[in-house]
Order: structure tokens, then C-alpha cells, then sequence
């Protein structure tokens, strides 16, 4: 089951930014109408490895070369979201994504429920498997078992957040009874991915699902019924609320995916905070949403 909005709600995705100027786009986002802002991340780059993305396939590409090349800025996600939180007051925070096997989940656990509080409810975990190789070399993480890995987190994740003492005995990690939290904390669990075995792992294990990549819309809509499939076919009775990561911030491409009930739409950042200065980057930013009627 997909969880769909009578209106359009428009997110940004952010990728190659210093977190100084993540916090200062997340404050013109909030006043220019923006509905949530991402950030994805990689850890480290590496000296060679990691040219393409693998999940992208023949969809349109946004990041020319490397994501992972050495001139891109890389930025702690979490870190920059807690900043992000504590100058910020309605824009939904999230992970766009997080590399979930390359931690312990019970220090993800910790650090999530802390940018929660900063961020009143308003952080989601977005969260993938992660694909370059080289990342979980250097960090001394198998690669091989990344996605057993992934699946496992998730539940040590979900019960520590619970509240209370929890233990874990698995294939992966195992400890007797602790405590992250002693009050439950909510933090929906966002997964990443587009092919089908990442849809029904999202229609099985996830509070929602973004799209990898960039969409055009033939693509979208293929990916949206095969999410409805993966619902039905694990019984899901909760609505999978789904973003859709879209090619730019036009009205009209807006109203083909909304009146496709594809509704949680999301556009580059660095399409639109663009300038030469701060001052530059929020007039442009407002004008784009002025145009699409945001705010």
C-alpha cells in the first residue's frame, strides 16, 4: 500500500556541500516552502574505483564523473542535519542516504535519537546498503555481506529505539542487554534503492522508500507499481509513503507525476542554490520555488 497526498509536496536533495552551507540552505529552504531536505553521503573517496553509480542504469544522471572524486565535498550527513535542526523549525531533515552497514547500529542508534531531539520529530533515516566496494575496504567492513548486514541493523535499530534494554544475538552483531534510550524515540526508516530487490526490502522493512538516482517519468511509474506489487505481496497494511526524485523544477513535469497520485517529489539542491554568494544562492532558490508554487 502507497500513501498518497491530495497535493504535491517538493523536498530537496543536496550532495557535494560543506555543511556550513548545508545549515544555510536548510534555513532558506524552510522559508521558501520546501517540504524536506537530503543529504546523501560517502565517507571517504577513494584513489581509484567507484566511476559510476550502479543502481542508475539508463535513468538520467546528475552527477557528471565520480560521486565519490576527490574534489567533492564530503560531509558527515548526521552531523550537519543536528546543525541543520537547531536552525531550522517545520522542514522534514533527513539522510538521503546513510551507509548503514559501514557502523554498528547501536552507535547508529545513539547519534539518530540525539539528531531526533534536536529536530522535534521531524529526521527521517534514510538508509541504503551502500555499493563501492573501495568505501568498505578502508573501514575494514565486509562487502560481501552488506545487505544480511543492512537487514540486521535495522532491527537492532528499531529495538533500540524502543526504549529500554534491549539484546541482540545475530549472524552479524551480538550483545547482551543495553540501553541507547530509556524513552522510545520515533525514527522512520527510509530505504533507498531501485531495483527489485531493494523495492521489496523497502515494501518489507522500510517507513518509506526514495528513489536512487534521477527519474524521468516512464521510469517513475514503473517503479511505483512495482512497489505496489512488493506491498501486496508482503501483506503490508501500512501506507509506504514513496519520494520520487525527479529531473528539475518544472510545473508541468510536476503536474504529469501528481496527477500520476506521485506526489513526494524531489529536485537536485545545486539546480537552484546557485550564485556566486549566499545572498545570490537564496534569491535564486526563492525564485524557483516562487515558480512552482511552493511557499
Amino acid at each position: 500500500m502507497l500513501a498518497v497526498s491530495a497535493r504535491y509536496r517538493v523536498g530537496l536533495s543536496a550532495y557535494d556541500m560543506s555543511a556550513t552551507e548545508f545549515t544555510e540552505l536548510a534555513v532558506a529552504a524552510e522559508r521558501c516552502g520546501f517540504d524536506t531536505l537530503w543529504l546523501g553521503e560517502h565517507v571517504l573517496a577513494p584513489a581509484s574505483g567507484g566511476d559510476a553509480h550502479p543502481t542508475t542504469g539508463n535513468q538520467p544522471v546528475h552527477h557528471t564523473g565520480s560521486v565519490v572524486d576527490p574534489a567533492v565535498r564530503l560531509a558527515d550527513p548526521l552531523t550537519a542535519l543536528a546543525a541543520a535542526a537547531a536552525r531550522t523549525s517545520r522542514i522534514g531533515l533527513a539522510t538521503g542516504i546513510y551507509l548503514l552497514p559501514l557502523r554498528h547500529p547501536l552507535a547508529t542508534a545513539q547519534i539518530t535519537a540525539t539528531v531526533q531531539d534536536l529536530a522535534h520529530g521531524r529526521f527521517m533515516l534514510g538508509a541504503g546498503a551502500g555499493w563501492l566496494r573501495e568505501e568498505f575496504d578502508a573501514l575494514g567492513v565486509e562487502f560481501r555481506t552488506r545487505f544480511s548486514r543492512f537487514e540486521e541493523s535495522i532491527g537492532v535499530l528499531r529495538a533500540a529505539w524502543a526504549g529500554g534494554w534491549s539484546a541482540h544475538h545475530g549472524t552479524h552483531y551480538s550483545f547482551d542487554r543495553v540501553q541507547v534510550t530509556r524513552q522510545p524515540v520515533t525514527v522512520p526508516v527510509i530505504l533507498g534503492g531501485n531495483s527489485a530487490p531493494a523495492l521489496r526490502r523497502a515494501a518489507r522493512l522500510g517507513d518509506g522508500w526514495l528513489s536512487s538516482g534521477t527519474l524521468d517519468y516512464e521510469t517513475a511509474v514503473r517503479l511505483r507499481d512495482a512497489l505496489e506489487t512488493a506491498c501486496g505481496e508482503v501483506g503490508r497494511s501500512e501506507p509506504l509513503r514513496c519520494w520520487f526524485r525527479i529531473q528539475r523544477l518544472d510545473p508541468a513535469l510536476i503536474a504529469r507525476f501528481t496527477a500520476a497520485g506521485m506526489t513526494d517529489l524531489v529536485v537536485w539542491a545545486d539546480q537552484l542554490w546557485r550564485g556566486p554568494d549566499l545572498d545570490a544562492r537564496r534569491a535564486a532558490l526563492a525564485e524557483a520555488a516562487s515558480g512552482a508554487g511552493l511557499g
